[in-house]
């Protein structure tokens, strides 16, 4: 009873295909940051860094 019942349930089924497809986007992320310019990396780690200052209470640029 408890196996059949088990292996209806496709509840589950829909957490690990969210997963899925949070992994594929990242993967996409990832290759596509990498063949930015090393002038684009930098203005987004720069862009980073004034937001961790502005949420940290550093002051705002």
């Amino acid at each position: 009873m408890f196996i059949k019942k088990l292996l209806h349930d496709e509840e589950g089924a829909q957490i690990i295909e969210y997963a899925l497809v949070i992994a594929v986007v990242s993967i996409g992320l990832v290759i596509a940051l990498q063949a930015l310019p090393v002038s684009a990396t930098q203005g987004i780690a720069s862009l980073a860094s004034r937001i961790v200052d502005c949420l940290s209470g550093n002051g705002c640029s």
